[in-house]
């Protein structure tokens, strides 16, 4: 939690970062949020800024001694045997706070953008350390350790391949047996020893998730909550109880989401009557009420309310919160300021404000993570050999073949010029035909029209032909495109950090000391 190392030379040069929106890949919610559009003031608290997380940091100030004894309680205990322990007692002290992001619990960590998530979440700690040297700020990486879609964890892109962990698998993916990673790591190149000692000396893929987290950014500060436990659910019980008896939750949600939608914006979450699950062993679904009774979806079990609220209070880890809820539960238990989150992350935290506001919890700044695409050296060079800006690449293939041909052709493959002078020939003509006949306008109109269709086919076929006599250049770039945008997608979405790790072990620290967590905008980071 120390300021950011002073460093004589960028690792990266960072070229032109991109606005978000030049890259055709965000949400329109979430741009018009990063402009401060005033019509969204009421979906959020405080927009984020270093000036203005000193409000945040006043209405965090009376956060709940025993609560913080309670985090401290259960961090030491998820953390017994590791290496190198934090010193967990900081987050007794009122002056201290956190900054969050979280995310599933994806083999080998899964997407790029994960690694780039936490690094964020680093680095803003460090910047609000610098702005107020007086308090503490703790980066907390929230592991969804309850999350229950197997199919969303269990596989990742490296080196052109895709590895996924085979089998059918039920309940909290945290609690999962990791050894079956054992036929993965067999086929990884050096088999990374990080993750060889992370998934086969643990029981859940959740102390194993923390085992290399803390390996990769423990002496960064980073500290990994699993919060499905019950003395954390126990600090929730009042928000428990109320969605079980008295659900408010899909009422308020709906609200925000039909004031969102009439602002013409695109909502992602849908509440539910009651928005838990039950959690038991290898079970995690979704409870209903039916005529008074209480069932468990897909399964045999059913209480009655004063069962189920006998329950809260003798196993309140049974009950997990759903997309709605987990929000909140984090604010609940952690003295949370900011929460880093992806491009859709961010939209529907803001569909949560008015539960927030029901339960009188302080909603964080929302902060987007770190965005990149990383060109290494040998595809910076190609770029610059055909001539095409790296910013370019961002575009369809069409509309990148459409401007390499401009900037790279010696040739004028537009007709303009002659559209201008046929425009002009035929506004002459129109004048003397209509002092003949009004009625021939329209006609004189059309063959103009028709003409202009027929020198725009021509135009095509100017540049089709032009296409290749450059044919080997732009299955170069097309190439490139490719290698940067694997399957269409952003690099960040699909390749896996051990893409870029295993090459170069001091990649992570490079992110650490480029990135900068409050600015909004793409950056395209060239290997020195």
């Amino acid at each position: 939690m120390d300021s950011l190392p002073a460093i004589e030379k960028p690792p990266f040069i960072t070229v032109c970062p991109v606005d978000l929106r030049d890259t055709g890949q965000f949400p329109v919610l979430l741009l018009d949020y990063l402009d401060k559009k005033k019509s969204l003031s009421e979906f959020y608290n405080t927009f984020p800024s270093l000036e203005n997380a000193e409000q945040v940091i006043s209405q965090r100030k009376n956060f709940d001694a025993d609560k913080r004894a309670t985090l401290v309680s259960v961090l030491e205990k998820q953390y017994k045997g590791l290496p190198n322990i934090p010193d967990f007692s900081l987050l007794q002290e009122a002056t201290t706070f956190t900054v969050t992001t979280g995310h599933q619990l994806n083999i080998f960590t899964g997407p790029l953008y994960i690694i780039y998530k936490i690094v964020t979440t680093i680095n803003l700690a460090r910047a609000l350390k610098q702005a107020y040297p007086e308090y503490n700020f703790v980066p907390v990486y929230w592991m969804a350790t309850e999350d229950h879609d197997f199919e969303e964890i269990a596989s990742f892109h490296l080196f052109g391949q895709t590895h996924k962990w085979q089998g059918e698998y039920k309940g909290a993916v945290g609690r999962l047996n990791p050894k079956d990673l054992d036929n993965i790591l067999k086929l990884l190149p050096g088999r990374p020893l990080i993750f060889a000692k992370a998934y086969l000396e643990n029981d859940t893929l959740a102390d194993a998730v923390r085992c290399y987290m803390h390996e990769l950014f423990g002496m960064e500060g980073l500290i990994c909550l699993d919060a499905d436990d019950a003395d954390l659910k126990r600090e929730f019980l009042p928000v428990i109880r109320e969605e079980l008896i008295n659900p408010k939750s899909a009422g308020l949600v709906a609200d925000t989401s039909a004031k969102l939608a009439s602002l013409g914006y695109h909502t992602q979450i849908h509440a539910r009557e009651i928005n838990l699950f039950y959690l038991e062993g290898n079970v995690r679904e979704r409870i209903i009420r039916e005529n008074g009774i209480f069932k468990v979806l897909n399964t045999a079990i059913s209480f009655t309310e004063q069962e189920l609220l006998d329950l809260t209070e003798t196993n309140p880890e049974r009950f997990s919160p759903n997309v709605v809820l987990r929000p909140v539960y984090e604010e609940v238990i952690l003295p949370n300021l900011a929460y880093i989150g992806g491009p859709s992350e961010v939209p529907y935290w803001m569909q949560l404000k008015g539960i927030f506001d029901h339960y009188q919890v302080v909603f964080p700044m929302l902060i987007p993570r770190n965005f990149a695409l990383y060109v290494n050296e040998t595809h910076a060079k190609k770029a610059a050999k055909l001539n095409i800006d790296l910013v370019d690449l961002f575009l369809n293939e069409i509309a990148l073949r459409k401007i390499y041909i401009r900037k790279n052709s010696d040739n004028k493959l537009d007709l303009e010029d002659q559209k201008a002078a046929f425009t002009a020939v035929f506004d002459s003509i129109l004048q003397r035909a209509v002092q003949v006949d009004k009625t021939l306008e329209g006609t004189v109109k059309a063959e103009l029209t028709r003409l202009n269709h027929a020198l725009e086919g021509l135009e095509k076929r100017i540049r089709r032909a032009e296409e290749r006599n450059h044919e080997s250049e732009i299955e170069q770039l097309i190439r490139l495109k490719n290698k940067l945008f694997p399957n269409g997608t952003a690099q960040e979405r699909y390749d896996n950090f051990l893409n870029f790790y295993l090459d170069d072990p001091a990649f992570i620290q490079k992110l650490l000391k480029t990135f900068n967590p409050l600015d909004f905008r793409y950056n395209i980071l060239v290997e020195k």
